[in-house]
């Protein structure tokens, strides 16, 4: 299987999953205490938002590459 081809199954795949989950959240470390043998820390959620237009252009990528024939 070509590179271009697992790119296309790639891409593909991507885009299913950002159409499907809509985005994705992670937890980042903000501030930091040490106060003796006290240690504080404060997290946060963030939540990244993938547009529909991104997920439906990456399945038509995806799409396209699979279907095109590649030049020998």
């Amino acid at each position: 299987m070509s590179p271009s081809k697992i790119l296309a199954i790639i891409l593909f795949a991507m885009g299913i999953l950002a159409l499907a989950y809509g985005g994705f959240t992670y937890t980042r470390e903000t501030h930091d205490a040490k106060v003796g043998p006290v240690e504080m820390s404060v997290k946060e959620r963030e939540h990244v938002s993938i547009p529909t237009w991104a997920g439906l252009a990456a399945v038509g990528a995806g799409m396209i590459m699979l279907l095109v024939p590649e030049k020998s």
